[in-house]
Formats: C-alpha cells, sequence, structure tokens
C-alpha cells in the first residue's frame, strides 16, 4: 500500500507541472538563441550566466552550452557573459525582427572566489561553482580523495587498500555505501544485497584524473535520486575531452608505484571528441604481511555533437583487482606482544574484484528549449572477499575464515525531459522523468573456507533478482524575485526475489514494495550577498533482499525524514560562508550483516547537527578552505545512556591551505579531525579520533609536472578502522569483546612526475 500522506504534496506539485505547461507569457517580438564553448577545448559550457543589463534579464547556459534570451527590445544591447574559470566576455550585439543565433568562446583563466556570484539566476550553479574551485585547488591521488571534498564526509580503508572504503556522513556510520547515492556520469556505484553487505561501494574503477566535476548534497532532497540517498549523493562527473595527453609516474615507499597514460583520440575538434586512460597500480602497503594490490583500469570515452540539438556520449570502461590484507586487530595482541601494531593474526586475508561498465548517454534539445536526456548502461561484476574478524571464537581448529562472493549483471535506463519557462514573468522549470535499474546476482555466497582454499561450510549460498523502477516530477517556481520554491516527488517500486540455493527444492522468496517520497526546497534571496534555504522530504533506508527471509512487514523500506535550514553568505567579495542546521529521523535502521548472514534491526533512530564550510581567498595566490560538521545521532527507542548509534561521528572537521603561483609552483597543507565515537550502544567502548597533516608541493612547467606528497606529517599514530568485535585468539580460552582496528598510514613520502604533450 502506497501512504495516504504525500498525495496533497503530489496534487499541488500536479497543479504546478500544468500550470507551466498550459501558460503563455504571448509571443515575444524578439529573442535571440546562442551557444556557449571553450576557446580552447571547443567544448559547451553548462552553468554560463548570460546578462543583457540594460534590459535586466539574462539565462544560463544548458548542457549542451545553449541558451535563449526571449522578450527583448529590437536594437543594440550589451550582453555579458561569466561563469567561474573563465573571462568575462561583454560585446554589443544587435536584436533585429527575427531570432538570433550567436556562438561564444569563453578562454579559461585562474579561479577566484570573488567571481562566485551568490544572486545568480540560478543558485544551485554557484553551488556548482564551489565545488569546481574544491576540485581544482585540492590534491587528489585517488577516486577516494574527491569524496572528501564533501563536507562533512569521512572515509577510512580496513582491507589492504583493494575494498571499497568506509564512509561516514551526517551521523551515519554508512559502511560501505548503506545510505548514499554513488554515481558516475549516471552509473551506479552502489550495489544492491552485496554479498560483503548492502550498498557496497567500490570507486576505484574512476581514474581520479578523469574527474572534470563532482556535485553533491547531504539529506534526502534530491528528487532525481532514489535508492540510498539518505545521508546524501554524489555524482562524478568524466571529462569530455583532455586539454593536454599525459603520461605520469608515481613511485614511493612500500613499493608503491602508479603508471598512468591519457591521451586524446581525435585532434582538436568542435564537434566529436575521444580520449581514452589507462592506469596501473601496485603496493605493498606499509603492514608486515605485503598486501601484494594491483589494480588496472581502462577508460575510453566519445563525445559527438551529432547535430547542434543532439550530443551523444558514450564511455567504456574495465576494471580489476587483487590484495592481500592484514584485516583488524585488536588491542590486546598489540598489548601482549603478540603482533606489532603492523602485524596481522591471519595473514590470508585479502580478495579480488572486476567491473566492465558501458553507458550510453544522449541529451537532446527540443524546439521549445526543452532537454530530453536518455541514458543506457550495462555493467558486469565479479567480486571475491576473504575475511577473518573473529580469528577461533566459531573454529578452534580451522579459524573462522569467511569468503563473500557473487558475479552480477547491471542492466539499466534513465529519462528524463526538463523546460525552463516562462508564466506571467515569473521564471518556472519542470523536470519529469523515470529510471529502471534490475541487478541479476548468481552465487551470492557466504562461506565458511580454510586458507583461501577449501570450501569448510556454505553459510548462505543464493540467487539474487531486484529490480528497481521510479518516476518523478521536480517543480520549480520563482514566486517573486528573491523566493523560489521547487516541489517533487518520486514514486518507487521495488521488486525483490530470491532462491535459496542450499535448499533441496526450487522455491525462490518474492515480495514487492511501493513507496512514495515528496521533496521540498525553498529558497529566499534576502541580499545581493545572502542566501537562505529549508528543505525538507522523505526518503527511505535501504534494505538488502535478503531481509526479506526473515522480515516480509510494511518496514521492508523504513521510511527516512529529513530537514536542512541554512543560507549562503558572501561577507567580502573573497569569502564564501555556508552554514545548516538539520535532522535525519528514520522509522527502522534493519542491517543486513553480510560477514555473518544475519539481520540485525536498529530501531528508530534520530540524527540532528550542523554543518559549516568556509572558502576564503587570502591573496591571488593562497586560498583557505575549512569544513567542520557536528552530529547528535541516538536509537529513539532505547534508554538514555544505552542509545548511543556505534561507531557514529560526532564532530569532524576537513580543510588546508593552498598556494598557487603564476610561475607554477603549487603547494598544499591540509588537516582532517575526527573527534572519539561511541564504538557500542552505552559508550563503554571509544572509538579513537585523531588529526592527521598531508602536504603537496608541485612544480608546473610547459610540458612537465615534477612533485612530492607526504601524508601523516606528524607520524601520528591512529586508527583508521575501528569495531567493536567478540574475539578469540588461539591461545586463550574463552572470547573477549574489545576494539579491534586498521593501523592508519604512517609518515610517508612519493614523488610523481608528469609529461603532457599534445
Amino acid at each position: 500500500m502506497i501512504s495516504k500522506q504525500p498525495f496533497l504534496p503530489f496534487l499541488i506539485t500536479i497543479v504546478f507541472v500544468f500550470t507551466s505547461l498550459l501558460s503563455h507569457a504571448g509571443s515575444p517580438r524578439h529573442s535571440i538563441q546562442g551557444l556557449i564553448l571553450d576557446a580552447e577545448l571547443s567544448i559547451p559550457l553548462e552553468g554560463v550566466q548570460i546578462l543583457l543589463p540594460e534590459l535586466k534579464t539574462g539565462a544560463i547556459s544548458n548542457e549542451l552550452g545553449q541558451f535563449r534570451l526571449k522578450n527583448l527590445t529590437q536594437g543594440e544591447h550589451l550582453i555579458r557573459i561569466s561563469t567561474l574559470g573563465y573571462e568575462v566576455l561583454e560585446q554589443k550585439i544587435e536584436v533585429g525582427a527575427t531570432t538570433s543565433i550567436l556562438k561564444f568562446k569563453l578562454q579559461p583563466k585562474a579561479i577566484e572566489i570573488k567571481e562566485v556570484i551568490i544572486s545568480e539566476t540560478k543558485a544551485e550553479y554557484t553551488l556548482k561553482k564551489i565545488r569546481a574551485l574544491d576540485l581544482d585547488l585540492r590534491p587528489i591521488n585517488s577516486s577516494q580523495d574527491v569524496l572528501r571534498s564533501v563536507p562533512g564526509l569521512f572515509i577510512g580503508q580496513h582491507a589492504g587498500g583493494g575494498k571499497a572504503e568506509q564512509i561516514f556522513l551526517r551521523g551515519f556510520d554508512i559502511d560501505h555505501g548503506t545510505d548514499i547515492h554513488l554515481t558516475v556520469d549516471g552509473l551506479p556505484v552502489n550495489m544492491v544485497s552485496h554479498a560483503h553487505g548492502q550498498g557496497y561501494s567500490d570507486l576505484h574503477f574512476l581514474i581520479p584524473e578523469t574527474i572534470h566535476e563532482v556535485d553533491f548534497g547531504k539529506g534526502p532532497y534530491k528528487t532525481q535520486a532514489g535508492n540510498f540517498a539518505t545521508a546524501g549523493h554524489v555524482g562524478f562527473q568524466t571529462k569530455t575531452t583532455l586539454s593536454t595527453n599525459l603520461v605520469k609516474l608515481e613511485g614511493g615507499q612500500f613499493n608503491r608505484m602508479r603508471l598512468l597514460g591519457m591521451a586524446n583520440l581525435i585532434p582538436k575538434n568542435a564537434q566529436h571528441h575521444a580520449y581514452v586512460a589507462a592506469e596501473y597500480f601496485l603496493s605493498d602497503g606499509f603492514f608486515r604481511s605485503p598486501q601484494n594490490l594491483s589494480r588496472i583500469n581502462a577508460f575510453a570515452k566519445y563525445s559527438g555533437q551529432l547535430s547542434p540539438n543532439h550530443r551523444l556520449l558514450l564511455s567504456a570502461s574495465h576494471f580489476q583487482s587483487q590484495w592481500d590484507a592484514s584485516g583488524q586487530i585488536p588491542e590486546r595482541a598489540i598489548r601482549s606482544g603478540l603482533i606489532s601494531r603492523w602485524g596481522a593474526i591471519d595473514s590470508t586475508e585479502g580478495g579480488n574484484t572486476a567491473r566492465t561498465n558501458l553507458n550510453v548517454s544522449l541529451v537532446s534539445s527540443q524546439e521549445n528549449g526543452a532537454l530530453v536526456r536518455q541514458q543506457l548502461y550495462v555493467s558486469q561484476y565479479d567480486f571475491e572477499l576473504f575475511s577473518n574478524f573473529t580469528f577461533f571464537l566459531e573454529d578452534q581448529e580451522n579459524g573462522d575464515q569467511i569468503r563473500q562472493k557473487e558475479q552480477r549483471s547491471i542492466y539499466g535506463y534513465r529519462g528524463a525531459y526538463e523546460k525552463f519557462s516562462d508564466w506571467n514573468g515569473r521564471e518556472m522549470y519542470t523536470s519529469v522523468g523515470g529510471e529502471l535499474r534490475v541487478d541479476e546476482v548468481k552465487n551470492n555466497e557466504l562461506s565458511h573456507t580454510r586458507n583461501r582454499t577449501e570450501v569448510l561450510e556454505y553459510l548462505s549460498l543464493g540467487d539474487v533478482m531486484e529490480s528497481n523502477a521510479s518516476v518523478f516530477v521536480d517543480h520549480k517556481i520563482e514566486f517573486k524575485r528573491p523566493l523560489t520554491l521547487e516541489a517533487g516527488l518520486r514514486l518507487e517500486r521495488f521488486s525483490f526475489r530470491y532462491q535459496d540455493l542450499l535448499t533441496a527444492r526450487y522455491d525462490p522468496k518474492e515480495v514487492a514494495k511501493w513507496m512514495l517520497n515528496p521533496k521540498f526546497r525553498l529558497s529566499y534571496q534576502l541580499s545581493p550577498s545572502l542566501q537562505l534555504y529549508a528543505y525538507a522530504g522523505s526518503g527511505f533506508h535501504s534494505n538488502d533482499t535478503r531481509v526479506i527471509l526473515s522480515n516480509t512487514s510494511q518496514n521492508i523500506l523504513p521510511r527516512a525524514y529529513g530537514a536542512d535550514v541554512g543560507g549562503m553568505w558572501k561577507p567580502i567579495p573573497g569569502m564564501i560562508i555556508q552554514g545548516a542546521a538539520w535532522g535525519l529521523w528514520l522509522d527502522q535502521e534493519f542491517i543486513y550483516v553480510g560477514d555473518a548472514g544475519i539481520v540485525e534491526p536498529g530501531g528508530r533512530t534520530r540524527r540532528v547537527g550542523g554543518d559549516l564550510s568556509i572558502r576564503y581567498q587570502l591573496s591571488p595566490k593562497l586560498f583557505l578552505d575549512a569544513d567542520a560538521n557536528y552530529a547528535h545521532a541516538r536509537a529513539i527507542e532505547e534508554a538514555e545512556g544505552q542509545n548511543f548509534i556505534p561507531l557514529a561521528p560526532r564532530f569532524t572537521s576537513v580543510g588546508g591551505l593552498t598556494y598557487r603561483d603564476p610561475s607554477g609552483i603549487e603547494a598544499s597543507l591540509r588537516y582532517r579531525h575526527i573527534e572519539d565515537r561511541p564504538a557500542n550502544e552505552d559508550f563503554s567502548l571509544i572509538a579513537e579520533g585523531y588529526s592527521l597533516l598531508d602536504a603537496t608541493l608541485q612544480w608546473n612547467f610547459p610540458t612537465i609536472q615534477l612533485g612530492a606528497r607526504a601524508e601523516n606529517l606528524l607520524n601520528t599514530d591512529w586508527k583508521e578502522t575501528q569495531f567493536e568485535t567478540e574475539s578469540r585468539l588461539r591461545e586463550e580460552s574463552a572470547p573477549v569483546t574489545e576494539i579491534h582496528f586498521t593501523p592508519g598510514t604512517p609518515f610517508s613520502v612519493y614523488l610523481f612526475a608528469a609529461f603532457r604533450f599534445q
């Protein structure tokens, strides 16, 4: 059954939509259409602001670089075109009796915060420009480093560098992706009903140098993001072309080596672009038992302007990785001298994984100015992981090693219709779309193994078929110049199917679930330098298909409710401050524990907190950024003192200084800090916090880049990931519950050199 409560906002949104589709402002006497391109790369530029100051009208370029200005008076007018990272273009244009089509090319330049305009026509582009600034300034060594650019998001590695990172955001221990929606060029990263756990998100298939921009948001407010979008969403967009060809070599301690090559396949062309990128990475890690990590990435992308109104994007990638791991170690083993901080109890842990993707997108511009987006994708995925968290707790003779394994195929389609329109002088935006994703998982396995080679017992083994179909509508209307309301609805249908292969007969279990979620976003332009906003909406806490084996109630997809109140302020030309107070409430948190093959109900939860971000350009060469985030996370139905949510981050902060000189010298000093957290429900065990400093120094010459990066400058002893775990060592007569952890990187340095060529 669909809840009746969301139907009122549904009807309101439908009224908005039909109002925009049926209303007319009359046929304008004159209009102009235009195209904005990067002068060097000849690629269309999205989010460029176009203004006619004399007429007090403007527009924002779409994904095809197109814009349209209507209701113009005939004659000569000044046009002003600007966006972050490009020279401002001003020139006179002639508006005549017929529609004109103009082409403008913008020259790239160094990014400056003073160019960011809080009060521009589309507020979301302000945020995009700040994110572009972060990506441009921060040293990026892996796709996981890009995740750290999301304010308040923390990550940790605890399995030799080949396993997906653990993620923390807004009071959630997201594990490997339970409550954050991750995509690359619209391709889903999260794996539903994964062998290791729901939402498992391995981003290692993304080559960091191919990233063009990162779009993110916190809370369940984005209509286009459904499954996993509880704490937030992050979308990576890759480049459509390369500014130069590149060969890069990195090397450093612990036998670390990385080789990267990137090359354009088509000479500079305004209509067609294509390039390839390949990466090879090796590392033994800093553990006594070498991790023997090796990773291969290959990526190819084509972007073609099939016509002025049709753009085709086609990409293909392949990734494979294998590694050994020392795993999580108990504190008592170090205290007793059994192992060192870098030692291992079971050095046979590790795994291998591979993923192949094909992604096709078509963006079309309609005669009425609307955009139609369509996307088809397919992924083939393999995964095998060996772990031992409890050592000899269950099997004192063979040990407790487990294997988690699966083979998966993913098929998906996404389509959307987007249109800006005018209604009695008010600007309106409508987006209607839908998507379908199907995951077919074969031999989803949890087994008890020995030395990676022998299966002692199958604990669970089955086939999963999960599909998610959704439709959404999003409508934005500018009621009065300072006030904008956006209302949206997203309707989901999930179909879960599981066949237990350990039973003698064919008896698949199936269940389906519908859910309707409203979203609201209100913004108010208080002044040219201050914008306030309020968001509210509902989503859901995603669940594993195998949950249906023990829970077939209406709580299969427990609802999540969120609210944000905040603002963006530019007190001086070189500074931008963004802050928000927020809350998230979940009706239930069912968790499928892939390491044990069981379902753990977490009950109702509440998280409230605050975010603060500062971007400050102290001088033309020096940039400062800082993010501070606080979260108060509690289980609502538990007694006071017994209601802590294990590993929920309380206070985190990330920031740094970046120096960029026109001569080519660049330097960055960055910190990250996380406060002590509860490791269990009564806070009797503590997941210790830490503070770290990293630094990067590089020299950029016309064709060569040389640099060095130092991690953990102060050589701090820190615990990267920590868990409350009950375990037993071989010589122990009884189990012990305490903190088990993976040690963090010691002080280390690596060098890199890159050669650029045309």
